[in-house]
Parts: structure tokens; C-alpha cells; sequence
């Protein structure tokens, strides 16, 4: 299991639980995946449909209207904007699904692993495979704010702000973003920090242009924005308190049932870009979930540095985590090709780099040098490529 090649067999995640790591995936524009696969599958077909079962009865509950996500998978129907609170539910029923598949079919312990951790919805969905919550208690402060989230994207537009040079100056961009919003004519915030040279901003009608074009006067260096397309609920973004979302999502969560254990395994929240999870404290950290921004550079520092070396990927078609780690990766080996990484010391590291963002990074987190030895699994395909027996 030394290369990121390699996919190991069941009795080998069951052998490296502790050192091994599950990465929950958020929304998305698309969120099927290869769930039809699944659920047509001759020994997976049953576990995927109760939970998406079970999925669609809260979803009709909540948001009163008729929801049959079995029906819906079966169909293949892609998300839009007026799906997305049957896509949480979507997405959260496959994830647990994958991870009961796993421990019941193929006797991968779960609760054995050293880690779980979320991007965006994933951290939820972490939360409720940890033990912490059901999903019967976990969904429903989130469909509660799902339609007026979908409509808030309907003005909101998506931004990735990246430097090639030196480290992205995050208080400018932050500064930035604050000065285009006291103009009144629409909120754009930071929603995740991607890496060091790298962010995601949602704003809200031409804020994002608004932003590009001051670009020169408030950051230093080699900075460029791409737009990217689609409608986006801004999570994770002051957007949402144009509508009290955070205070109402707070208000039910409140009362909700669950919330007195602690995860098993420990959750490393994008809230904190640490293990801060106890056996009390899940609320407090899901309503600033809500509305602040993903640390999602600062979990990926901690994995590494923590000594990960197998990250699964649960749900349907998860992307950014496996993207951000094979970029990462992509860098390191690009920077340090044809040298030995255990010959080299951490000056001549630096020295090297042409990329000053990564060579001042790999010389004061030498952490970043396990990226390109990390095992990747993504769960729903090595499920499939398994013939679903032990």
C-alpha cells in the first residue's frame, strides 16, 4: 500500500484501520454518482434502497411534498437547484449506505478508523455514521433551510481565487470582499479556504466581477479569479443571515434529539480544522458550520501530519477532496522530481521549488511531503469493482 495506485483488498483496509482515514463528500452540482449501480446491484441493491427509503420519508416530512428517492436514482434524474433539499438527502443516504457495505458485507470496521472527516455536508454525514446523531435527528434542521438556501443561489455566483506565485494574501481577500460589500449592492464572502494559494468566494450578483476587477489595488502578486458556473446555496457564508438561516437551523438543532457522545471515530471539523468534537459540544460546532467558512487547507495539513496514509472517499461521485490531494501531490512530485524525498533535507527542499507558496510551505510543514505516497479509495468504486462477496 505504498502508492496511491494501488487499491487494496477488504482484508487489507481491515488491517491498516489505524492509519486510515474516511472523507465524507458534499453537495455538488451532480450527486448520483454511481448510485444507480448500486442500487441495481445483486448483494448492495437492498442496504441502498432502505436508506434512501428512510431518507425519503424525512424529506417528505419536512419539505410536504411527495420525495422518492429510489424512484428518482433509479431514473438516473441529475440535481438542479429545485432538488436540493431532496439532494441532501440523497447524499447523506448513500454515504451511510457505502459505509454500512462496507462493514457488513466485506468486515471493514468502521468505528476501528482513526479518523472521519467532511467537506461541507460530509461533516453531518460524519456525524451521523460516528454514532453522535440518527438521521432521522440530523436532517431535518437541514431541509428546514433548504429552500430558501436554494433560492439565495439563484443570484449567487461561484469564484476561486488563486495565486501562482507567493502565498494568497488572505486578509486582503477578506479585507476585499468586506469593502465590496458595505457598497450595498450584494454580499460576496469567502465559503472555503482551498489551500494556501487558493480560495472559493460566493457573491452575490456581479460581486464576483466586482471583485476581479479590484483585484490590482488590494492583492500583491500573480492573482487570478475563475468563474465557475452553475447556481450554488451559499453555504458556509454570512449570505445566509439575509434570512435568518443560521439562527433558525440553530433554534432547531437546539431540541433536536442525540448529541451526548462523542464520534467514533473522531471527526476532524472543517469548522476548526481540528479534532474538536466531544461528547456535548456537536451543536455548537454545526451552527457555526453554517455560516463559516471550510478550513478544508488546514484538515488537509492535519491528515498528513497526523501520518494518514488510506483516505476513502465515501458517497456519490466525490471530487473535491480527491482533486485538492492529486493536485497537492501533482505539486510536490513536480517540485522534487528526480531527487530521493528521504535524501533530501528540508533546506534543499526549499532552495529548489520554483512554486514560493509550496517552498515555503514544504520547508515549515514537512507533512506536505507524504502527499504522493497516500493510498486513495473512492468508496463507491471499489465497491463495484469488488464481486460483493467477502
Amino acid at each position: 500500500m505504498s502508492t496511491v495506485n494501488h487499491q487494496p483488498k477488504p482484508f487489507e483496509l481491515s488491517d491498516r484501520m489505524d492509519q486510515t482515514a474516511f472523507a465524507f463528500r458534499g453537495y455538488n452540482q451532480t450527486n448520483l454518482g454511481r448510485t444507480p449501480e448500486l442500487l441495481a446491484h445483486r448483494n448492495y441493491g437492498g442496504v441502498i434502497e432502505r436508506h434512501l427509503r428512510e431518507a425519503s420519508a424525512i424529506c417528505a416530512d419536512s419539505l410536504h411534498t411527495h420525495v422518492d428517492l429510489v424512484e428518482r436514482v433509479r431514473n438516473k434524474r441529475e440535481s438542479t437547484l429545485d432538488s436540493f433539499g431532496e439532494d441532501i438527502g440523497l447524499i447523506l443516504a448513500a454515504s451511510i449506505a457505502q459505509i454500512e457495505l462496507l462493514e457488513q458485507v466485506f468486515g471493514v470496521p468502521y468505528f476501528h478508523a482513526r479518523l472521519a472527516t467532511g467537506y461541507s455536508l460530509g461533516e453531518v454525514t460524519a456525524l451521523i455514521c460516528g454514532g453522535v446523531y440518527s438521521l432521522r435527528e440530523a436532517l431535518p434542521p437541514l431541509l428546514a433551510m433548504a429552500p430558501e438556501a436554494a433560492e439565495l443561489a439563484r443570484d449567487v455566483t461561484m469564484g476561486i481565487v488563486f495565486s501562482r506565485g507567493k502565498v494568497l494574501d488572505l486578509e486582503g481577500v477578506e479585507r476585499l470582499c468586506l469593502e465590496i460589500t458595505v457598497q450595498g449592492r450584494g454580499v460576496i464572502a469567502i465559503s472555503s479556504y482551498l489551500g494556501p494559494n487558493a480560495v472559493l468566494l460566493l457573491g452575490q450578483g456581479d460581486t464576483v466581477d466586482r471583485f476581479k476587477a479590484a483585484m490590482g489595488e488590494f492583492l500583491q502578486g500573480q492573482v487570478s479569479l475563475r468563474k465557475h458556473g452553475g447556481a450554488w446555496p451559499p453555504l458556509h457564508t454570512p449570505l445566509l443571515w439575509q434570512r435568518n438561516l443560521p439562527n433558525r437551523a440553530a433554534m432547531m438543532m437546539h431540541s433536536m434529539g442525540g448529541g451526548f457522545r462523542a464520534p467514533v471515530p473522531p471527526i476532524l471539523s472543517l469548522v476548526t480544522g481540528k479534532v474538536s468534537y466531544n461528547d456535548y459540544n456537536s451543536r455548537a460546532l454545526l451552527n457555526r458550520w453554517i455560516d463559516e467558512p471550510q478550513r478544508l487547507w488546514d484538515a488537509i495539513y492535519e491528515l498528513l501530519a497526523m501520518g494518514i496514509e488510506v483516505l476513502i472517499h465515501v458517497g456519490p461521485d466525490p471530487n473535491l477532496l480527491p482533486n485538492t490531494f492529486k493536485r497537492i501531490s501533482d505539486n510536490v512530485t513536480a517540485e522534487l522530481s528526480g531527487s530521493s524525498l528521504r535524501q533530501m533535507g528540508l533546506r534543499a527542499v526549499s532552495n529548489m521549488v520554483s512554486r514560493p507558496w509550496l517552498g515555503k510551505l514544504l520547508s515549515a510543514r514537512a507533512a506536505l511531503l507524504r502527499a504522493p505516497f497516500m493510498v486513495h479509495v473512492v468508496l463507491e468504486d471499489w465497491l463495484l469493482a469488488q464481486d460483493g462477496t467477502k
